[in-house]
């Protein structure tokens, strides 16, 4: 359906691929992540965490699995925080009301983002208990 006023798209046959594309791409994307560090704090709280994370990775000088195993953690709470931020800009774009959809959207996006920040805490936790106990007994 298509909105009054508004020209059809292209159809993807009629894109141009090239450098200049992929960089205009490139750049939106990282504008984006500036974006949205700007504006919420929540990303400013994973990050503190993700550094915490690092440092104790290099302290206890955790394995090469172990440090890739965090990297996919913390960089899926990034995805799901910055889906997060897109539900919760779209959402309130289309309307400025309170809306019991436009609530259940923003509340499930923010679940999405604190079960992935549960289970990282958890999957984080098995990495550096061990570590933990060993330096301090």
């Amino acid at each position: 359906m298509a909105f009054p006023g508004r020209r059809r798209k292209k159809f993807d046959r009629d894109k141009k691929y090239g450098l200049r594309r992929f960089s205009r791409s490139f750049f939106n994307s990282v504008n984006g992540v500036f974006m949205s560090y700007k504006d919420e704090q929540s990303l400013w709280i994973h990050l503190v965490m993700s550094v915490i994370v690092v440092l104790c990775g290099f302290v206890f000088h955790i394995s090469r699995y172990e440090w890739i195993f965090s990297i996919i953690l913390m960089g899926m709470i990034l995805c799901a925080e910055l889906l997060n931020t897109a539900i919760e800009a779209s959402v309130d774009l289309i309307t400025d009301r309170i809306h019991p959809l436009a609530k259940r959207a923003k509340d499930v996006g923010s679940a999405t983002t604190f079960m992935m920040s549960v289970l990282a805490f958890v999957g984080e936790m098995i990495i550096f208990i061990p570590y933990m106990v060993d330096f301090f007994t």
